[in-house]
């Protein structure tokens, strides 16, 4: 690692003259130690003009468009690091002698994050006078999200403004309080969604939906680039939480409810976001949340209690996470409100059994959004705010509170330590981790933001990226009577209120956490995104007829006779139906169903016209459809496939890109079917509108010849499965091959209907014979028994491939173990 030689040996320099502190450690005292930061950072500090005292308000509070402008480079290189994995590990000697030179009010500062609302004044501009405050008062280490969402002058703000203000902090950082570099966090969800003109990538169901983890890895590389640009270090991605409720408000933003689809995904985005990021400078830590079983909220509002037995919680909910751990995650989320009833901020189990002696994760982790303070005020599951923190610092091993608004954990918690409730050394545990992070990422020898990065914030080369992940994801659900693709000699109408929006196909995380609102509409892309219409004339090379039929809330009337009128002349329509942007009432909703209004264009339309109807489906989870399934000729599901996904929609509509998407999601037919899932019991009846690993493409795709390389299974003697594909055309096609177990029994405990094995996508060309081999092992089909024992019940498998799309092609292996073998235990607490 590139680290500064001089920085270093003046701290052990300074080190062996400074008395000895707890346990005979020596120390570097905040003042010697800043001296030496100063004095060795490879960057200069950069002018600050922000105004150094409160200022009148003069700002009616309404935002506006940063008028930063730029050329983006067509492209760049990057290092594709490909060595061995790089993560957390042991802390440094010198980050022992640095945590041992601070006072407890200064390791509390480490130990808090504030949003970055507490420095914006207001004019919407930094309040130096504010980030002296946190700073040097305070001792802030950390501060997080963008000026955008907390009072900024701005609505998106470019990586040159945004580093403007992460500068002017730094500067301020290294000459005041414990003059340690803050580090900066920010929701790099799906690109660097809040930095302007950052190519923002589709949503993560869609990400997914490709069965291709090189795209999850693209999106995190991209966000890390683009993240870095804007002076932010830290990433609070990926989020690998399992969409199981439909009726959630967040399944959009994961990779769908697979354990092993998710993981695979998780470890790519990983190694996107992160890289070797001890050396490389264009990377970030990664930030695997949310830990854990937030995706099951029993009602489907967002923070509901989650019912999920701690058996079915290792089984399920916990792979993704060893997976991101297995992959070098940098930091970690704890997870908003309870599993059985359990308060996750305050849970022993979940933060110290589980994540740190269980999994082995050995990073920082972090709270959620004021989770410890919400202990006390929302969930009561502590008298008051000392409780909940006294008892969050004793039982898990929290390193930094995500207070955000207030110095109230740093009030609390030096009075803690002062006391004797809580020991010194619980916080030298968390600030290690801490200061160690900010080692790892440069911080220490090039805290301020890189300008060279800021040119390659939209990029050809990035947009293309994300346009490719679009056109892996598209999901085609329906085609009958080869409705799709469109030909160019078609005249079509269009309808629906999602074909000429960039914010209808971002949804959350886009440009701000829920979207931009009404009153920004698309204007606040700044021609940073395209719509579906703008795709479908770039494919056409003419101007779509298009009419809106009904607005994205269903309120209105639909113009019958208007409409009528306009596709007389047409061959097809294509209707765009899906979801307005998450404002926080429509997040959490009672019904999966789309507004009837929408539904009922699609009635009336296709009453009135009789002529071919093709859905489009723009949405950020599986909302009802009523009788369009039956009703549609033809239905594609986009997800959200974010500002650019147009192009490639129009792409596919038109037949220049096939088609290869595949639902990572069960899509329910009925309400009741909200929770149902891939991996249920076998004995629950599967049977909804479309399951889990669903999608049709363009071309007739065959499949023969299932075999498999032994005709028993056994732990530490793995399989493989082959199956001989042929793509009889008219297409080239992307198929994705998807293997799944089903054990026809299991005793004591009822198998699931399918699980996810193993799966790759490959290219065949039209007329096209590949033979394609998957792998299995004995140790995949373990199960996690409530004894929280990991082992195998023998039986017969029933190993199936695509079993949703080609009816399935079904081999038997036995499973062949002792039940008593145990692979794994679990501790209990």
């Amino acid at each position: 690692m590139r680290y500064n030689s001089l920085l270093y040996f003046t701290q052990y320099l300074l080190a062996i003259s400074f008395n000895t502190m707890e346990s005979g450690a020596l120390a570097i005292s905040p003042a010697e130690y800043s001296a030496t930061v100063s004095d060795s950072t490879t960057q200069k500090p950069p002018a600050v003009t922000a105004a150094t005292v409160d200022p009148v308000c003069t700002w009616d509070g309404a935002q506006v468009f940063d008028d930063t402008t730029w050329t983006p480079v067509a492209s760049y290189a990057y290092n594709n690091y490909t060595g061995p994995v790089v993560g957390p590990n042991l802390i440094d000697q010198d980050i022992m002698l640095m945590v041992n030179g601070l006072t407890v009010e200064e390791k509390v500062g480490q130990m808090t994050q504030i949003q970055v609302g507490q420095i914006i004044d207001c004019n919407g501009k930094l309040n130096t006078t504010a980030v002296e405050y946190w700073i040097d008062t305070m001792k802030v280490g950390s501060f997080l999200e963008t000026p955008a969402n907390h009072g900024g002058k701005y609505n998106w703000y470019s990586a040159k403004r945004f580093a403007e203000i992460t500068d002017a902090v730094q500067a301020i950082a290294l000459r005041r309080g414990s003059r340690i570099p803050v580090i900066w966090g920010l929701d790099s969800v799906r690109g660097a969604n809040y930095i302007k003109g950052g190519t923002i990538f589709p949503a993560g169901i869609a990400t997914a939906a490709t069965f291709n983890p090189q795209h999850a890895y693209d999106a995190g590389r991209v966000a890390a680039k683009d993240t870095r640009a804007a002076g932010v270090h830290w990433a609070f991605a990926p989020i690998m939480d399992l969409s199981v409720n439909k009726l959630w408000s967040r399944v959009y933003e994961n990779f769908g409810e697979d354990p092993f689809l998710s993981s695979l995904m998780a470890k790519s985005s990983i190694g996107g976001h992160q890289g070797d990021y001890k050396r490389d400078r264009s990377r970030v830590a990664a930030c695997l949340k949310h830990f854990i079983g937030y995706g099951y909220p029993f009602d489907g509002s967002d923070r509901a209690n989650r019912h999920i037995a701690t058996h079915d919680l290792l089984e399920y909910y916990v792979p993704p996470f060893k997976a991101a751990i297995d992959a070098g995650s940098a930091t970690a989320m704890e997870s908003y409100g309870a599993v059985n009833s359990e308060s996750v901020v305050l849970s022993k189990y979940y933060l110290q059994t589980l994540l740190r002696e269980q999994l082995k994760f050995k990073g920082m982790l972090v709270t959620d959004w004021a989770e410890i303070n919400t202990q006390a005020t929302m969930y009561h599951t502590a008298k008051d705010v000392k409780q909940a923190t006294q008892t969050a610092l004793q039982r898990t091993s929290i390193d930094m509170s995500m207070v955000a608004d207030d110095e109230s954990f740093i009030k609390v918690t030096v009075e803690l330590v002062k006391s004797g409730a809580v020991s010194e050394r619980r916080l030298d545990e968390s600030v290690a981790r801490i200061l160690q992070l900010k080692k790892d990422l440069g911080l220490f020898e090039s805290p301020y933001a890189d300008p060279q990065l800021a040119s390659t914030v939209g990029s050809a080369q990035d947009i293309e990226a994300a346009r490719n992940t679009v056109r892996e994801s598209i999901t085609l659900l329906k085609n009958t009577n080869g409705v799709l693709p469109l030909k160019l000699s078609e005249r079509v109408l269009f309808l629906g209120p999602t074909l000429n929006s960039t914010r209808y196909m971002g949804g959350g995380w886009n440009v701000h956490w829920q979207g931009p609102s009404d009153k920004e509409g698309d204007a606040v892309y700044q021609g940073f995104g395209d719509t579906v219409l703008q795709g479908i004339q770039a494919v056409t090379g003419a101007a779509p007829q298009y009419l809106l039929g009904i607005d994205i809330g269903g309120t209105g009337t639909i113009d019958v006779d208007k409409i009528t009128s306009a596709a007389q002349s047409a061959d097809k329509i294509v209707i765009g139906l899906g979801e307005n942007t998450y404002a926080e009432e429509q997040g959490n909703i009672d019904s999966l169903a789309l507004p009837w209004q929408q539904l009922n264009l699609v009635y009336t339309v296709a009453a009135a016209t009789k002529k071919p109807v093709v859905v489009v489906l723009i949405e950020g989870r599986p909302r009802g459809l009523a009788n369009v399934p039956k009703i549609a000729d033809a239905i594609v599901n986009a997800y959200l496939p974010g500002a650019y996904g147009g192009l490639p929609i129009a792409e596919v509509l038109y037949g220049k890109v096939n088609p290869s998407g595949r639902l990572p999601i069960t899509y329910p037919a009925t309400e009741a079917q909200a929770s149902s899932t891939i991996w249920q019991a076998s004995y629950s009846a599967y049977n909804p509108q479309w399951e889990f690993g669903y999608g049709l493409g363009y071309s007739n795709v065959t499949y023969s010849n299932v075999t498999l390389s032994s005709s028993s299974l056994t732990v530490g003697s793995p399989i493989t499965a082959s199956v001989t594909i042929t793509n009889k055309g008219p297409y080239p096609q992307k198929e994705p091959v998807l293997l799944f177990t089903r054990q026809q029994y299991r005793l004591g405990y009822a198998p699931e209907h399918y699980r996810l094995r193993d799966f790759i996508k490959v290219d065949l060309a039209v007329g096209e014979t590949k033979t394609v081999v998957l792998n299995l092992k004995a140790e995949d089909l373990a199960f996690w028994d409530r004894d929280l024992l990991r082992r195998i019940e023998p039986a017969p498998v029933n190993v199936v491939i695509n079993p949703h799309v080609h009816k399935g092609l079904v081999a038997v292996v036995q499973l062949d173990a002792d039940p008593d073998h145990v692979l794994e235990r679990a501790p209990w607490s």
